[in-house]
């Protein structure tokens, strides 16, 4: 039984799918104006964890991510740079796209864009004006009207009279109360716009998502995922919005991660204290990304810093070092047997990937002493699939040693035009050369091959 902590009742509990053996999920994907930070790799790496042990456990699942394609920091961006929004998304999307890869990420079963569920959201929002939950702004702006939702703050634990009570030092004209928030705003003549029956306007953040939602996986559904930075306001007003429209819950399971840190304080481009995924590639495989993210409870605070970076790929090598003698393949697993049960069991518990690596670690220190060629394959197949053991293991070491392969595959050449002029004192000056590089020649009927000692 898959226990998971909801953030909606703030406690563990068990995990019942609303169909058997069918899970709808939705998380909040990125704000496509620039590239991904480590911040946003943690969520598409713990999300993928848990898509992963869903399929692993017999599940079929629907995983919608969806990208927002365009906002405020969107039209900005594009400005600041004189190009096109949907040439700025278009990049940012590719380059997202790009990073998943690297960080081994299964691609959800549906990434929607906002601006192609624009009529879903004018439909919803419509709905709302008429059930009387939303009005039209002094502005023109459509704002919802929290009062009129009973259950506003019931995932946030936030009160309607503590969000009112903020009115008092910043007041908007343009609505009724301080927490009520917008569902369509009207745009300026030179930004973006969609025709709607309140005027040329783009669609607020929250209502995007609701409609994306619904719109794939129906208007209730097992899980919606995301940062916690976005309890609230986001996922706070993505309930109050869907419920009100359509008068039931929207999902039952609410999983939030926690925040990358940086000396003590939230990684995010606007502290100006991040680091891009792209720039981390530069020094770390998308792997150590990964294992460095499972080591800590996807619910707790992660502390990005060089130590914990290279402590991560220590580990890693580790686990190459240790798989490095056996021809590994994956296996089907008897998640029965007390060792991987003990595994299970951890995943099972909220998806605790930092029990689970630990257990893994006592397995491969097993293997060490033991030489188990069966073990080995165990091991193998449950980093698989969690995600790990994604490069080639001979490839792995190659990267990791940062040996030159074109130099090598050079001189291996020239020590071929050698052995072929009989020349075979150059031949074995240029093994010897390779072998100082840390590398061994094998010569096979098929030609030379090379690894790293």
């Amino acid at each position: 039984m898959i226990k998971i902590f909801n953030t909606l009742t703030s406690k563990k509990e068990n995990f019942k799918p609303i169909t058997e053996n069918h899970i709808k999920m939705y998380v909040c994907g990125m704000t496509v104006y620039d590239d991904c930070h480590v911040g946003h790799a943690r969520v598409l790496i713990v999300f993928d964890l848990i898509y992963r042990w869903f399929l692993n456990s017999g599940y079929d699942v629907t995983y919608v991510r969806n990208i927002t394609d365009i906002d405020d920091k969107i039209i900005k961006k594009s400005n600041d740079e004189g190009c096109h929004f949907k040439e700025l998304t278009a990049r940012y999307i590719e380059s997202m796209q790009e990073d998943s890869k690297v960080l081994n990420i299964i691609p959800p079963t549906f990434q929607p864009k906002a601006t192609e569920a624009i009529s879903s959201m004018i439909k919803m929002i419509s709905i709302l004006v008429e059930k009387s939950f939303a009005y039209v702004g002094k502005n023109g702006d459509v704002f919802f009207e929290i009062s009129k939702f009973n259950n506003y703050g019931k995932l946030s634990k936030k009160h309607i009279d503590d969000l009112n009570a903020g009115s008092r030092v910043k007041v908007d004209d343009n609505k009724k109360s301080f927490g009520d928030f917008v569902l369509w705003k009207l745009s300026k003549d030179d930004e973006p716009y969609w025709d709607s029956p309140w005027g040329k306007g783009r669609p607020g953040w929250h209502i995007e998502c609701s409609a994306m939602s619904s719109d794939i996986l129906g208007s209730s559904f097992d899980i919606h995922g995301g940062g916690q930075d976005l309890i609230f306001p986001h996922h706070e007003n993505e309930i109050a919005q869907s419920e009100s429209c359509h008068d039931h819950k929207m999902a039952n399971y609410w999983i939030h991660n926690g925040f990358v840190n940086v000396d003590d304080e939230k990684m995010s481009k606007s502290l100006g204290n991040f680091f891009t995924l792209k720039n981390v590639l530069k020094n770390y495989s998308g792997e150590i990304i990964r294992f460095f993210v499972y080591k800590s409870h996807y619910r707790s605070p992660l502390n990005y810093s060089d130590q914990n970076l290279n402590d991560a790929k220590a580990a890693v090598e580790k686990i190459y070092l240790a798989l490095r003698p056996y021809k590994c393949i994956q296996v089907d697993l008897d998640w029965s047997k007390p060792s991987l049960n003990n595994i299970k069991d951890a995943l099972d518990d909220d998806f605790n990937s930092p029990k689970a690596i630990s257990i893994i670690f006592e397995l491969i220190s097993e293997l060490n002493k033991s030489s188990n060629e069966d073990l080995a394959n165990e091991i193998y197949s449950v980093l698989k699939a969690i995600g790990l053991m994604a490069i080639p293991q001979e490839e792995f070491f190659i990267k990791s040693s940062k040996i030159d392969q074109d130099h090598i595959e050079k001189l291996i050449e020239k020590r071929m035009q050698a052995k072929k002029q009989k020349d075979y004192q150059k031949a074995d000056e240029l093994r010897n050369e390779i072998d100082s590089l840390g590398v061994i020649l094998e010569d096979t009927p098929d030609g030379t091959v090379w690894r790293i000692k």
